[in-house]
């Protein structure tokens, strides 16, 4: 029979393996200016249409949307929507402003996209709007086509989250911070009665009675009376950056921690992500929850002494860059640091982290265009792209 000691050691010996089997190595790439003549205001969304014509689209915070070809040469970029007057942005308090971009699948045929902003015309207010397309210039939005979604009243100016993004499934998907200040003092995270915390699933094909979506009839909380039933995920702090794997359609979500964790979701149907009574796999305040029993764990954490606020990225799949195919890539807007995540589906695991030699930069927003190469941005505005080292 092992002693206490002896069975210590075991365990000890069984964790040091399993963490040496994340690679963690330094990949041989290097970072570069994708588009050296150019330079915005913070700009927190890269996005593409779709529609074949390889553009890239930028939003700004402050509340504009850019649209460039995607040439390394182009010097300035054009204006597809400025809403800047309706606008909610403040330096002081930069959570709020224009904070997501979705573009419709079929936007080639009925040029409709998705934006969501904090509106000048409340405090605190959130709106998800639909907008279309000009119908005489294919760089610039009809202003005037504005259809409200959805309007979220936030108790704070943080956490707002404000990610958009199309599922496989032809779904729009929308991020929601959990209202702000520090600690969740209102339990948005674990409130199935409020939007807040969460991650929505609508459809915007379709019109509910006195919606302008609807709800699609598979969301996991539609029979449950004191729930929303836009609801598809919750138990979420402030997701910065979510995206779905082009590939496999895995739904990848980073979401920034409050004193100690940073995490990496894989977000599932009906899935419970442990806020605020978990902060990443560990027990949160003096109501938190020592066991993960129905609380879905992040697959990666990191400590506040590596980054302390997570940007979510993309899967990789590009051609440019074959040791990267797969990979999920990500940053920490304090530290600068990025990293290349890779997961075992077979095994639940991660097997890999390896970091991106890159000058510490406060790293925003990541994109990819319509061949899967990915782009990223700092707060300063400048737009970046991984390489391979050159001498």
């Amino acid at each position: 029979m092992f002693s206490k000691v002896r069975f210590a050691a075991a365990v000890l010996a069984i964790t040091t393996s399993a963490f040496a089997q994340v690679d963690e190595s330094e990949l041989s790439l290097q970072v570069d200016r994708a588009f050296p003549s150019l330079r915005l205001r913070r700009p927190v969304v890269i996005a593409n249409a779709g529609d074949g014509s390889n553009r890239l689209f930028f939003v700004t915070q402050q509340g504009v949307i850019h649209v460039i070809p995607n040439d390394p040469s182009v010097e300035k970029a054009g204006t597809f929507l400025d809403m800047e007057s309706k606008v909610v942005y403040k330096d002081k308090e930069n959570e709020e402003g224009m904070l997501g971009l979705a573009f419709h699948p079929d936007y080639k045929r009925n040029g409709e996209f998705f934006v969501y902003y904090t509106t000048t015309d409340a405090p605190h207010t959130s709106v998800i709007s639909r907008f279309h397309v000009s119908k005489d210039n294919p760089n610039q939005a009809d202003p005037a086509s504005e259809e409200e979604l959805l309007r979220v009243e936030q108790p704070y100016w943080n956490h707002n989250g404000g990610a958009l993004a199309f599922g496989p499934d032809g779904y729009l998907y929308i991020a929601l911070g959990d209202g702000g200040s520090g600690n969740d003092p209102h339990g948005n995270g674990q409130n199935l009665a409020t939007l807040l915390g969460s991650i929505l699933r609508i459809n915007v094909d379709r019109k509910d009675e006195g919606k302008n979506y609807s709800i699609p009839k598979d969301n996991p909380f539609v029979r449950h009376e004191s729930a929303r039933s836009e609801i598809w995920a919750y138990g979420l702090r402030n997701v910065w950056g979510m995206s779905f794997d082009r590939e496999t359609g895995q739904f990848w979500a980073a979401d920034v921690g409050q004193n100690i964790w940073e995490e990496i979701n894989l977000i599932v149907k009906g899935g419970n992500y442990g806020w605020n009574l978990r902060e990443a796999k560990h027990k949160f305040g003096d109501n938190g929850s020592d066991a993960s029993d129905n609380l879905i764990d992040p697959i990666w954490e990191y400590h506040h002494d590596i980054g302390k606020s997570i940007t979510g990225g993309y899967v990789y799949r590009g051609k440019k860059l074959p040791e990267l195919v797969g990979a999920y890539l990500y940053a920490d807007y304090v530290s600068g640091r990025v990293w290349a995540l890779r997961y075992d589906e077979a095994t639940k695991a991660v097997v890999a982290n390896r970091s991106i030699p890159a000058k510490s930069m406060p790293i925003i927003a990541f994109g990819e265009d319509e061949q899967g190469e990915v782009y990223f941005a700092d707060s300063f505005g400048f737009i970046y792209q991984f390489g391979h080292v050159t001498n």
